[in-house]
């Protein structure tokens, strides 16, 4: 890759946060400024949050239960089984549970929000919209905005507690770990920073994966070749931003809630 292909690349990159930024505010205005479609939102928390239930119950319920097992496979070597329930407790709140139910709504929601958004781009119905004064902010970006803003921290707080209760059921009917031992550092050594986290990176993500959604799918062009390529690109960059982001927001995290506190 030449100069000139690195500039491109970086200056579309810092053209794309800069969309991205013009549809953050667009949206805080019309939250703060427009009416509430309450009934698009009841209608997207069920879409987005009520129906990502099994995804992310499946998906925290092994990752705990698989953790629980490889971390025993290491401790019971020290002779340190009873930590695995700390071990795993400090892991899926700070960084399995909201990083795994991230990708996981990411790839569900985020497709069906570009793929949605996209085919009322190409068919014009975002433009009716406009005719009939209304903006498109409102009605389409909000709704979906608030919806995965609250069912994100609850998806990830399902994601935990299904990882941990499945980790204490191999962990202790399983590996034949005493559950009073086991149960006892995870309680110790898990606290309410670890949940602080989890809900702070569970909020983050859920910006992440709605606002490169919408602005995904309000940029579709080519007709129906854009809309197959819109949920694609909207999970791939969300997914992309959700690892990169994790890592500096643990970073910061953990300076304001240290592991142990």
């Amino acid at each position: 890759m030449n100069v000139q292909s690195l500039g491109r690349t970086a200056l579309g990159f810092i053209q794309y946060l800069g969309e991205l930024s013009v549809l953050f505010s667009e949206t805080c205005v019309s939250v703060a400024s427009a009416p509430i479609r309450w009934k698009l939102f009841v209608r997207q928390v069920l879409e987005v949050g009520f129906r990502s239930q099994l995804v992310v119950i499946v998906t925290g319920g092994f990752t705990g239960a698989v953790f629980a097992y490889q971390t025993y496979l290491q401790f019971h070597k020290v002779g340190m089984d009873s930590a695995v329930g700390a071990v795993v407790a400090v892991s899926m709140f700070r960084e399995l549970g909201p990083v795994l139910t991230g990708l996981m709504v990411a790839g569900r929601v985020g497709a069906a929000i570009a793929a949605e958004i996209g085919t009322m781009k190409v068919t014009e119905q975002i433009d009716a919209l406009r005719s009939l004064g209304v903006h498109p902010i409102d009605y389409l970006v909000v709704p979906r905005t608030l919806a995965l803003l609250l069912s994100m921290p609850l998806l990830v707080a399902e994601s935990c507690a299904l990882g941990i209760l499945a980790s204490i059921f191999v962990g202790t009917k399983v590996l034949d770990i005493s559950e009073a031992y086991f149960i006892s550092t995870m309680v110790k050594f898990a606290g309410g920073s670890d949940i602080s986290m989890a809900m702070i990176k569970g909020f983050v993500f859920a910006m992440i994966v709605v606002f490169v959604a919408c602005h995904q799918g309000l940029n579709t062009k080519n007709g129906a070749v854009g809309v197959g390529r819109a949920p694609t690109e909207a999970v791939v960059i969300s997914s992309l931003l959700i690892l990169v982001i994790n890592f500096f927001l643990s970073f910061a995290l953990n300076i304001i809630y240290p592991v142990g506190r």
